[in-house]
C-alpha cells in the first residue's frame, strides 16, 4: 500500500540580506511538521529556499559593490548554514535562480498567455521596493509601506498584466467550500473581505531593471518577482518522476506579510494554468522584538547562528515552538530572559534532570521488565496528533512536558534511589523512551542522544512496543544550566 503524502513548503526568503530569528521561526515550526509526519511513516517532502530576484536585490547586490549573481551566491549560503545550524532538514533548498524554476516560470505564463489571461499595458501606483508589492491609497494613506514604514516610491511603466479581476467569484467560492484553504480563520476573513471589494488585474513584469527571469516572448522585460516566487513550490515537485506526486501542496507556512500574495494571486495563477491547487496556505504572525517586526531595515535583527552558539539549537527550537501560539496566527515577542527560563526551567531541570537521575539509578541497579501501569503514553499521543493537526504545536508540546512532568513525580512518590526497585525504574526508562520519541520532532539532537542511552530507535515501532532491556549508561548532561 502506497504511503501517505506530506508535501510542506515555506517562504523563500529574500537575500537582500542574513537570516535573522524572524526568518528561523517559521524554518523551525515546518520542519517540526515535517519531522512529526515522517514519524508517522510518511513519505514526506519539505521544500525551503531563497528568493533572488527583484528590483531590491539588484540595488542591495550594487550597494554591496557585487554583480547581483555573486551577492545572491553569498547570501543564500548564509541561508543554508544558519538552517543546518538549527537542524532544520528540507528535502530540497530551491534558489529562484536555480535553471529548472526558470524553465517553469517561463512555460507558465506561456501556457497562461495561450488561454488569453496576459495582455501588454501600463502601470502607475504607489510601489515598495522592500516588500516587492504595489499598495493603493486605503493601504498605505501617509505614503509610507505599512510593514517597512519607508515612502512609498510612485512608479510607471509599460508592463503585461494578469487578468486577476476575473477571478473574484472563483475566489470567493474557494474560501466559502474549502474554508481551510486558509487558515487561521482571521485570516481567510481578511482576504475574503478584501477580495469582495474587487480585484485588480496584477501587473506581472518590470522594464525598470533587468534581475530577473526575461518575459517569454518579450525580453524588454523581466517577470515580477512575485509571479515568480510562487513558482516554486510546483518547480520542486516536476524535478523528477518521483517528485510528481507530492502536487499540490499539503501546507505552504507563511507570515501573514505574505498572506495576500498566497490566497489571492496564488490560486488564481494555478486555475489559470489549470494546476491543483494546495490544500491550506497557513499564515502565522511575526517574532517581534521590544514590539517591533523584526527586519533588517528596523535594525532589530537577531542572528539564528549567534544564539545556536549561545545557547545551542534544541533550545532554540524549544523555545520557539513552545513559547508562541503558531496556531492562532498572532505575533509574538522575542525575549531572551523568557529563553533562558524555559531552558533553565524546563529543558534543565525538568527533562534533563528525569534523564540524569533514571539512566545514572538504571546503570547502578538494573531494570526489571514489568507491566507498566502509572505512565502510559496513549492518551498523551492522542492529544498530540490532535494538536499537530490543528497546527497547536506549542500546545502538542506542552502536552508532552505534562507526561515528563508526571515522570518526575512517580520518581519522588517512588524514590528508588532508596528502593533500588527495578520495576520502577523499567516503566521510568519506557517512559523516557515514549517521551523522547514524542520530543523528536522539537529537539531532535537531545533525543538522539536519549535513545542512545536507553537503546531504542526514534520510530513509530519504538513507540508502540515497549523497551527492551540493555546495558543503560549515566546520560552525560543534556542541559547545562544558564
Amino acid at each position: 500500500m502506497a504511503k501517505k503524502k506530506f508535501y510542506i513548503t515555506t517562504a523563500i526568503d529574500y537575500v537582500n540580506a542574513a537570516p535573522h530569528i524572524g526568518h528561523a521561526y517559521q524554518k523551525i515550526v515546518a520542519d517540526a511538521l515535517a519531522r512529526w509526519h515522517r514519524l508517522l511513516g510518511e513519505d514526506v517532502f519539505f521544500l525551503t529556499g531563497t528568493d533572488e530576484h527583484g528590483k531590491k536585490v539588484q540595488l542591495s547586490a550594487e550597494k554591496a559593490g557585487k554583480s547581483p549573481r555573486e551577492f545572491v551566491d553569498e547570501v543564500s549560503e548564509k541561508f543554508k548554514e544558519a538552517w543546518k545550524l538549527l537542524n532544520v532538514r528540507p528535502d530540497r533548498f530551491i534558489r529562484t535562480t536555480d535553471e529548472d524554476h526558470k524553465k517553469i516560470v517561463r512555460e507558465i505564463i506561456e501556457k497562461v498567455k495561450k488561454k488569453g489571461e496576459v495582455y501588454l499595458g501600463t502601470y502607475e501606483g504607489l510601489y515598495c521596493v522592500d516588500c516587492e508589492a504595489y499598495y493603493t491609497d486605503k493601504d498605505a494613506p501617509d505614503f509610507k509601506c505599512p510593514v517597512h514604514k519607508k515612502p512609498l516610491e510612485n512608479l510607471k511603466e509599460e508592463s503585461y498584466f494578469f487578468k486577476l479581476s476575473k477571478y473574484k467569484d472563483f475566489l470567493l467560492e474557494l474560501y466559502e467550500k474549502h474554508p481551510e484553504f486558509v487558515l487561521p480563520n482571521k485570516s481567510r476573513n481578511e482576504v475574503r473581505n478584501r477580495v469582495e471589494e474587487g480585484l485588480k488585474d496584477l501587473s506581472i513584469s518590470r522594464t525598470s531593471f533587468d534581475w530577473g527571469i526575461p518575459f517569454p516572448g518579450d525580453e524588454r522585460h523581466v517577470v515580477y518577482v512575485w509571479f515568480d516566487a510562487l513558482l516554486n513550490y510546483y518547480t520542486a515537485t516536476q524535478a523528477s518522476k518521483k517528485l510528481n506526486k507530492f502536487w499540490p501542496a499539503d501546507v505552504h507556512v507563511l507570515g501573514v506579510d505574505n498572506t495576500w500574495f498566497h490566497t489571492v494571486y496564488w490560486p488564481a495563477m494555478l486555475k489559470a494554468a489549470g494546476l491543483p491547487l494546495p490544500k491550506t496556505v497557513f499564515n502565522h504572525g511575526f517574532l517581534t522584538f521590544n514590539g517591533q517586526k523584526i527586519s533588517k531595515s528596523l535594525g532589530n535583527v537577531i542572528s539564528p547562528k549567534v544564539l545556536v552558539e549561545k545557547y545551542g539549537a534544541d533550545t532554540i527550537r524549544y523555545f520557539v515552538l513552545r513559547q508562541f501560539p503558531f496556531a492562532t496566527g498572532d505575533s509574538a515577542d522575542f525575549s531572551e530572559r523568557a529563553l533562558v527560563d524555559r531552558h533553565n526551567n524546563e529543558l534543565a531541570n525538568k527533562l534533563g534532570n528525569l534523564v540524569s537521575r533514571v539512566s545514572t539509578l538504571a546503570e547502578k541497579y538494573g531494570l526489571e521488565k514489568c507491566k507498566i501501569t502509572n505512565l502510559r503514553i496513549e492518551e498523551t499521543r492522542k492529544k498530540v496528533e490532535k494538536y499537530f493537526e490543528s497546527f497547536e504545536i506549542d500546545r502538542a508540546l506542552n502536552e508532552i512536558f505534562a507526561f515528563v512532568d508526571r515522570c518526575n513525580e512517580f520518581v519522588q512518590d517512588k524514590k528508588p534511589w532508596e528502593t533500588h526497585d527495578k520495576k520502577v525504574l523499567y516503566e521510568l526508562a519506557n517512559a523516557i523512551k515514549d517521551a523522547a520519541i514524542l520530543l523528536s520532532s522539537f529537539i531532535p539532537s537531545t533525543c538522539e542522544k536519549i535513545a542512545s542511552i536507553f537503546g531504542f530507535s526514534i520510530s513509530l515501532e519504538d513507540l508502540e512496543k515497549e523497551l527492551k532491556i540493555g546495558k543503560i549508561k549515566k546520560s552525560e548532561i543534556l542541559f547545562r544550566k544558564i
